[in-house]
C-alpha cells in the first residue's frame, strides 16, 4: 500500500477580514481619505453612465459602480512611487491612483476641491469622450487611460494584456535600488489568461515586487466564475505558483486596504509577488447603464443582496458610529462630488443646436484635430540629432569579421557603456552564449543584465514593454525563432507596437526584439519564418535587416538607440558567414533610412534583404544581366528609403522584389503595391516577384528546399523581367 504524504505551498493563502475593532483602531483621516475618493469615482461613474445614456461617450463605458472599495482601500496603501496598471473596466483604479497622487494627504470631504483634483476629473471624463484634452488627447478613451507621472502606467483593452507589462515596471523599480512596488489589476476573466498565468510564474521565479490584484466581481461578461473554473476561490492560484495569497471583502473597503498593506510590506521586504483577490460586484453590465439582470444572465435578488453591502455605505455607517462624519456632512459631501461632476461636464458640453430640452453635444472645440489621427505611430527620430552615423564608405578601413561575433561584440560593447541595456531570453545566459552563440561572455560581464527567462514570450516579451514603458532601461529581448512571435502576438502588436500611439504619441518605447530566421535548417513549419511582412503592417513597429557583419553592428546601434521599437531581424545562414565588420569602433550608427546599393546596373532593380541579398548577387553574375541590386536594411513603411529606390527605378524602369520567406506573409506584396503607386509612370513592365511558396518550409530537405526561393527563382525572375536579355 503506497504512503500518502500531504504536501503544502511554500507560501501562505489566508483570508483576511476586520472587525469592529479594525474599524475603531482605523484613523479618521484614513476612513475620510476613503470616504472622499469612494464618492467622487462613484458620482463620476454615475455622470459617465449618464452621457452614455445620452449617445455622447463614443465606444464602451465599462462602469465600475460597486467595485470602487477595491480600487481605494487598495491605492491608499501604496507610496507615491508605485506604479499600477489595470483593465478595460479601470476609470476606478486610474481615478483613485490619481487622486492620491494630487492630494497625498487625502481628499477633505467637508471643502472644496481643490484644482489639481478638478483637472483629474476634467481630463479623465475628456479622456473618456474622445476629446483633445484627454490624458492621451482622446485616443485611448475609456479602456486607455494613462497619467505616468501619477504613476497609472495604462489601463488595458486587452483581457490580461497588462498584467507582463506590469512585471516590466516591477522589474525597473527592483533593478534601480528602489523600495517601490508595481499593482496590476484584472478581473477573473483575465485569471485564466496565458498571459497573465505565464506572468505569475516569472514574476515568483524572480522575485518581483508585483502584486496581482484580482477584482473577482464574479462574471467575465455574462460567464459566472463557477463555469469557467472548478476552483472558483480565485486566489487559490497564487501558492501554486510560490506566491503568497490573500482573499478579502472587496466591499470592504478598509479590508482591502489592511490586506493590501500587509501584501505592500512583504514586496517591499524583498518577499517576491503578492495576489490579493478581492470579492466585489459590478452593479450594471459589461458595458452601459443597466443592470446585468436586464439581460437575464443576473437576478435582481442577487443584485439587491450585493448593494446591500455597498462599500460607500458600509464606510457611511462606521464614520456616523464614531462621530467623524454625519449623515448631514456625508450627503453634503456626495452633493458636492455630484456637482463637480455637473460643472465638469458644462466645460465639454453645450445644449445641442435645434435639439429638444436638455438635449446636449461635446464642445466642437474640443473634439482633436483630425490631422492629428496618424501623429506619434512612431517618433520623430531627434534622439539620432547627436548620433554619429555612417555607412561602409565613410567608415574607414575594417576587417574581416565572421557575422556572430558581430551581433555578439555590439551587444558587448553597448553593454558596456549603458547601463540601461538589458537582455532577455530563453537561453541567452547558458550555452555559450545562447543556441547560436548571438550573447557569448555577456552573462558572465553583466550577470545581473543577462536574464535567462522560462519558456514564456507572452511574459517575458511584455516584462521587456513594461521596461521600455518605464523608461529607465533599454530591454533587448530575444525570440529563439521568429515564429515565436505568434505565442506572444498581443504583446507584440496591441500593447509595444500601438503604445506610443495610442497613449497619446508623445512617450518613447525604446524596445528591441531580436527574431531569428531559421528557414533552410530543417525545423519546419513552426521555425522557419520570415516575420518581415508581417510585421511592415503593424503600426509602430521599425524594422531592420543586417546582411552583414558591418551593417549589423551599425544598425544594432540605430535600434538601441531609437525611441521606439524595433525589431532587428537575423538570418542563421548568415551566422556563420565572414564579411567585413568594425575593427575597433563599434559605436557608429547607419543613418535611419538609407538602403545599401549593393551593385549598380541599369537593366533593373532588385529589391531584397538579409541572407536573400547574395542570392540576387551571384543570380545576377549567373544571368549576366546589368541589374542594379539594392540591399534595403530599413524594412518598415516610416524608415524605406523612396530615395535610392526612385532613382533605381527612374534609371533601370523595372523593378523585381526578391525575398526568401512564403507567399502569404510576403513583405513585397505591400512594397510591390507601393511601387506601383509612386513609380507608375516610370515602369515599362509590372514588378516582379520572387517569393517562396504557398506552404511554410517542411522537414524534409527536398520540400523545404522547394519551399524557400533560392538563386534560381531570382534567376528566372530577371529573365522573366527583361525578357531575356540584357537590357543595360
Amino acid at each position: 500500500m503506497p504512503e500518502r504524504r500531504p504536501l503544502a505551498p511554500d507560501q501562505p493563502w489566508v483570508e483576511f477580514a476586520v472587525t469592529d475593532a479594525d474599524w475603531d483602531a482605523a484613523a479618521p483621516e484614513l476612513l475620510t481619505s476613503m470616504y472622499s475618493q469612494l464618492v467622487l469615482i462613484r458620482a463620476f461613474e454615475q455622470y459617465v453612465l449618464q452621457l452614455a445614456a445620452e449617445g455622447l461617450v463614443h465606444g464602451p463605458a465599462h462602469s465600475s459602480i460597486g467595485q470602487e472599495g477595491g480600487a481605494v482601500g487598495s491605492v491608499l496603501a501604496l507610496h507615491a512611487g508605485d506604479t499600477v496598471n489595470g483593465s478595460h473596466r479601470g476609470h476606478h483604479q486610474f481615478l483613485a491612483k490619481a487622486l492620491a497622487h494630487v492630494e497625498p494627504k487625502g481628499i477633505d470631504p467637508g471643502a472644496d476641491y481643490s484644482p489639481e483634483v478638478r483637472d483629474v476629473v476634467l481630463r479623465t471624463l475628456a479622456e473618456i469622450c474622445g476629446l483633445d484634452r484627454g490624458w492621451s488627447h482622446g485616443r485611448g478613451g475609456s479602456m486607455h487611460l494613462q497619467w505616468k507621472q501619477a504613476g497609472a502606467i495604462g489601463t488595458n483593452a486587452i483581457v490580461g494584456g497588462g498584467v507582463p507589462l506590469a512585471a516590466g515596471s516591477a522589474w525597473a523599480h527592483r533593478r534601480a535600488g528602489t523600495d517601490a512596488v508595481a499593482v496590476t489589476y484584472f478581473g477573473d476573466g483575465a485569471i485564466n489568461i496565458g498571459s497573465t498565468l505565464e506572468t505569475f510564474n516569472l514574476a515568483a521565479a524572480w522575485r518581483l515586487p508585483l502584486c496581482f490584484f484580482v477584482e473577482n466581481n464574479h462574471y467575465a461578461v455574462s460567464t459566472t466564475v463557477e463555469e469557467s473554473t472548478a476552483e472558483p476561490r480565485l486566489s487559490a492560484r497564487g501558492p501554486g505558483f510560490g506566491i503568497r495569497s490573500y482573499r478579502v471583502d472587496g466591499m470592504n473597503v478598509l479590508a482591502v486596504y489592511l490586506a493590501m498593506r500587509e501584501a505592500v510590506e512583504h514586496m517591499r521586504a524583498g518577499g517576491g509577488p503578492t495576489l490579493v483577490e478581492a470579492d466585489v460586484y459590478r452593479y450594471y453590465h459589461q458595458n452601459g447603464p443597466f443592470p446585468g439582470s436586464a439581460f437575464r444572465y443576473r437576478t435582481r435578488q442577487e443584485e439587491d443582496s450585493w448593494r446591500a453591502r455597498d462599500p460607500i455605505d458600509q464606510l457611511e455607517g462606521h464614520l456616523a458610529r464614531r462621530g467623524i462624519l454625519s449623515p448631514g456632512q456625508q450627503r453634503a459631501a456626495v452633493a458636492r462630488a455630484k456637482q463637480l461632476l455637473a460643472d465638469t461636464g458644462d466645460l465639454l458640453l453645450e445644449p445641442a443646436p435645434g435639439g429638444k430640452p436638455q438635449e446636449r453635444r461635446i464642445r466642437p472645440a474640443e473634439w482633436p484635430d483630425p490631422a492629428f489621427v496618424d501623429v506619434g505611430v512612431r517618433g520623430d527620430l531627434s534622439e539620432f540629432a547627436t548620433a554619429r552615423t555612417v555607412d561602409r564608405d565613410s567608415y574607414g578601413a575594417t576587417a574581416p569579421v565572421k557575422f556572430i561575433d558581430a551581433v555578439a561584440g555590439v551587444m558587448d560593447r553597448r553593454m558596456a557603456a549603458d547601463e540601461r541595456v538589458v537582455v532577455l531570453g530563453e537561453d541567452v545566459h547558458r550555452l555559450a552564449g545562447g543556441t547560436n552563440g548571438a550573447t557569448r561572455g555577456l552573462a558572465e560581464r553583466y550577470p545581473d543584465r543577462v536574464l535567462g527567462t522560462p519558456i514564456s514570450e507572452n511574459a517575458f516579451a511584455g516584462l521587456g514593454g513594461g521596461l521600455a514603458l518605464d523608461g529607465r532601461f533599454r530591454p533587448v529581448v530575444e525570440f529563439m525563432y521568429a515564429d515565436f512571435l505568434w505565442v506572444a502576438a498581443d504583446q507584440i502588436f496591441n500593447q509595444i507596437g500601438k503604445a506610443r500611439h495610442m497613449f497619446g504619441g508623445d512617450d518613447p518605447v525604446p524596445f528591441v526584439l531580436r527574431a531569428k530566421v531559421a528557414m533552410g535548417t530543417g525545423y519546419g513549419s513552426q521555425h522557419s519564418m520570415d516575420p518581415a511582412g508581417v510585421f511592415a503592417t503593424a503600426p509602430g513597429w521599425r524594422i531592420v535587416a543586417p546582411s552583414t557583419p558591418f551593417d549589423y553592428v551599425g544598425l544594432m546601434n540605430a535600434a538601441l538607440r531609437c525611441a521606439d521599437p524595433v525589431v532587428v531581424l537575423e538570418h542563421v545562414d548568415l551566422y556563420t558567414g565572414t564579411g567585413d565588420g568594425p575593427t575597433e569602433d563599434w559605436d557608429y550608427c547607419l543613418p535611419v533610412g538609407r538602403a545599401a546599393v549593393r551593385r549598380t546596373g541599369s537593366a533593373a532593380t532588385v529589391l531584397t534583404y538579409l541572407a536573400m541579398t547574395d542570392r540576387v548577387l551571384t543570380a545576377v553574375d549567373r544571368t549576366g544581366i546589368d541589374a542594379e541590386v539594392i540591399d534595403l536594411r530599413w524594412l518598415d513603411r516610416a524608415s524605406i528609403d523612396w530615395d535610392t529606390i526612385g532613382a533605381s527605378v527612374r534609371k533601370t524602369n523595372r523593378v523585381l522584389i526578391a525575398e526568401q520567406g512564403a507567399l502569404g506573409t510576403s513583405y513585397g506584396g505591400w512594397l510591390a503595391d507601393e511601387i506601383q503607386r509612386r513609380y507608375f509612370d516610370w515602369l515599362d513592365a509590372p514588378v516582379e516577384r520572387v517569393t517562396g511558396g504557398v506552404a511554410s518550409p517542411s522537414i524534409s530537405k527536398v520540400l523545404e528546399r522547394a519551399a524557400i526561393a533560392d538563386v534560381d527563382d531570382v534567376v528566372r525572375g530577371l529573365t522573366t523581367l527583361t525578357d531575356g536579355g540584357n537590357h543595360g
